[in-house]
């Protein structure tokens, strides 16, 4: 079969990979423990599922409006007013089964062969992955771990040029739970409307907070009218299953990325959309308590990993991942690159985990551990990192 040429630039998401060999190991009767996956291990709430089978039996069994049901989009919109501090109106939001297609959608829409988008390094694979389907050209963003994985300012002014079309930040930042602080956020703020460039903000972490406020790059001047929001229900309450995400964008854009929802998956699913209404207006509890969790599971793991000779990690402010330094531990085993020593881990003892260059170049040297499942697997997970670590010569 002969293939269109641009099939051959499209990247994965590692994560999946890594799921399935796991899962053949526990197939074999070996006892994996999971820190691959970027999925609460947190049960949907309760009332959010009641209202979802309640849709069900009320008819929301049929076709809806591709930008999604008005009602969800009122809510939306109301919901992004507040949290944001800037005036959001239904027809800026359109709702996508996840928050992927936002992404696809924003970058095929404003990013042509010749352009540049620049995206942060190590960070979510698909980013540069559509960049590099649609024909434009990725310019990682390097986030290092001296700058506790932040963006270096005077690095991003050097990358813009006239070609630049569009900017992704994310914060909190996966993989490497990095929170971009609000001075941060202002000065690119003025980098974007200087040069008349578009930003894609992935906010999908926006709840999941440990310190601090949540600081939006649209609350700054000029940025509401520029800027793309991804945001979802995923993470925030535990929906990975339900493919529930939106986007918040210009009147305009969101006419487009509308259309592209009809040329694709013509509408999101409007019994889940049901349930995203009861997600944002009903009891926030349940979503309060899984980030006190994490918290704790963050605080455990970090101290763990940074007590095993040769591994060092900072103490993550968002998101629910570690990103450890393991460069000394790679070199001391005498691993090819840190996806080695990551399937070694899996094979050896037994600890699903993905290697920090999943996430581009610059993560070579890295762990991503994401620290969504129980305290006792988290336990066992870093004794079993701790004695594969000892063994090696």
């Amino acid at each position: 079969m002969k293939l269109a040429q641009r099939m051959s630039r499209l990247g994965t998401e590692t994560a999946f990979e890594v799921l399935v060999r796991a899962k053949a190991l526990e197939a074999q009767g070996r006892d994996v423990v999971h820190l691959e996956i970027g999925e609460p291990d947190f049960d949907t709430p309760a009332n959010i599922i009641e209202a979802a089978c309640k849709a069900l039996h009320s008819g929301y069994t049929h076709y809806g409006p591709s930008a999604g049901l008005p009602q969800l989009r009122e809510v939306i919109a109301k919901d992004v007013s507040q949290s944001r501090g800037i005036p959001v109106n239904a027809n800026q939001v359109v709702v996508t089964p996840g928050g992927k297609p936002i992404m696809f959608y924003t970058i095929m829409a404003l990013a042509e062969s010749g352009d540049e988008v620049i995206y942060p390094n190590p960070g979510f694979p698909i980013y540069e992955s559509v960049i590099n389907f649609v024909g434009a050209k990725p310019v990682p963003l390097r986030l290092a771990e001296e700058r506790e994985f932040c963006i270096d300012l005077e690095e991003l002014r050097r990358k813009v040029t006239k070609r630049t079309k569009l900017i992704i930040v994310n914060s909190p930042h996966n993989p490497c739970g990095s929170v971009l602080c609000k001075e941060d956020l202002q000065a690119i703020a003025e980098l974007t409307v200087k040069n008349d460039i578009m930003v894609l903000s992935d906010e999908i972490y926006g709840r999941t907070l440990y310190e601090g406020q949540f600081e939006s790059i649209t609350q700054f001047p000029g940025m509401p009218e520029r800027t793309i929001i991804l945001d979802g229900f995923s993470k925030t309450y535990a929906m990975t299953g339900w493919r529930l995400g939106y986007g918040v964008m210009p009147e305009e854009l969101a006419g487009q990325v509308a259309k592209l929802m009809t040329n694709s998956n013509s509408c999101t699913a409007s019994f889940i959309q049901v349930a995203g209404i009861e997600a944002i207006t009903g009891p926030q509890d349940e979503s309060y308590k899984m980030v006190a969790a994490f918290k704790e599971r963050r605080d455990i793991i970090v101290k763990g990993l940074n007590q095993i000779p040769g591994i060092h990690c900072l103490l993550p402010k968002g998101a629910f991942y570690v990103f450890p330094n393991v460069s000394e531990v790679v070199k001391r085993g005498k691993f090819a690159n840190t996806k080695a020593f990551a399937d070694h881990l899996l094979q050896e003892a037994g600890v699903a985990g993905l290697s920090g260059t999943a996430f581009g170049e610059f993560g070579e040297g890295y762990l991503r551990l994401s620290y969504a499942n129980s305290i006792p697997n988290i336990n066992k997970a870093v004794q079993r990192i701790a004695d594969a670590v000892a063994k090696l010569k």
